[in-house]
């Protein structure tokens, strides 16, 4: 499923292309708070690389997010990620922030989710969020994830929210 869409977003697999509008989303601190700090553009072009390959390991990943009139929102997707030496499948969102605070981040979990669950039939899916992150931590729990436990994900104090099919 190379793309996607929501009553007001489309989303597009991720392709080079997509690099300048990754390095602005990273580089605007606000945004990158909780997603481990500003990332350089090399650091971004490095992690543009491995989610296009993760596209085609698993035949799903992340996705750049538009408006219907084509601006760029942001990036959303379905990954394998480490946690705790465990392969989980989790959701993650992030979006410009001009686009915070309307409803958008939880249209798209869930999609995402019926993605996962539904299309691609994966057993669970999980959200990791930080702490402090108290709008994602939200997001998650309106698209019907439940709060599995705490960790420490890099150093930094993180919740793990899940639901399964």
């Amino acid at each position: 499923m190379e793309h996607f869409s929501t009553g007001r977003l489309t989303a597009e697999r991720l392709r080079e292309d997509h690099l300048a509008d990754l390095v602005a989303l990273h580089l605007d601190a606000e945004v990158s708070r909780y997603l481990g700090g500003v990332r350089p553009a090399e650091t971004t072009r490095t992690y543009l690389g491995a989610n296009m390959a993760h596209w085609d390991r698993h035949g799903f990943g992340l996705w750049v997010l538009r408006t219907k009139d084509g601006a760029f929102a942001g990036r959303a997707g379905i990954r394998h990620i480490l946690v705790d030496d465990i392969d989980e499948t989790e959701i993650a969102y992030a979006f410009k922030r001009e686009f915070w605070g309307r409803g958008l981040a939880s249209e798209t979990a869930i999609a995402l989710t019926d993605i996962g669950l539904l299309h691609h039939e994966l057993p669970s899916l999980i959200g990791l969020v930080y702490v402090g992150n108290g709008a994602s931590r939200r997001v998650l729990e309106k698209s019907n994830y439940l709060l599995e436990r705490s960790t420490i994900r890099h150093g930094e104090d993180v919740v793990i929210y899940r639901i399964r099919r």
